[in-house]
């Protein structure tokens, strides 16, 4: 069985935010890293003002619907110590954008640890985070558009990852 973990580097929507846990939780991702700029549901001892975690915590439950409290997350603004750290767990980091050295996601054959990181809604992944990354995989697009929404794409990858034979 494969263990995924996601990192969700630099999200800006708390909609996609709890609509990431809630799909996450759903494909049985093992644990979400909140890295960045990316909201994250309220933590004990959280360092946030009190107003702002609490508007954040409950604009995330309203789409997580409670899978922000069974399913396992971090959150660690520094993305370089939380790559270190799944590198040394044995996980492949595998980012998730449209590069020209990606590869396309039904010829992507998974290791058994997979640590996907998702980034920023509009831009994507940033070029440094791309860098850290073991692989880079896309998501074939067949209509006029150039991208999917950041929770549907990750939705697909996990999806097909975690149903391969």
């Amino acid at each position: 069985m494969m263990n995924v973990v996601l990192i969700a580097h630099n999200l800006r929507s708390t909609h996609n935010v709890g609509s990431l846990l809630r799909t996450a939780e759903g494909l049985g991702v093992k644990k979400i890293y909140f890295t960045g700029y990316t909201p994250y549901p309220l933590i004990e001892n959280d360092s946030r003002l009190p107003h702002e975690s609490a508007k954040l915590s409950k604009q995330i439950h309203k789409t997580a619907l409670g899978a922000e409290n069974s399913i396992l997350w971090e959150q660690n603004s520094d993305i370089e110590t939380v790559i270190e750290e799944l590198k040394e767990q044995s996980y492949s980091i595998t980012g998730l954008e449209q590069l020209p050295n990606s590869t396309k996601l039904n010829d992507y054959r998974p290791p058994k640890n997979v640590a996907l990181i998702l980034g920023r809604e509009v831009e994507g992944l940033e070029p440094g985070v791309a860098k850290l990354c073991n692989t880079i995989i896309e998501i074939p697009m067949q209509g006029k558009k150039e991208s999917f929404n950041v929770v549907q794409a990750a939705a697909i990858a996990l999806y097909d990852m975690m149903h391969r034979e």
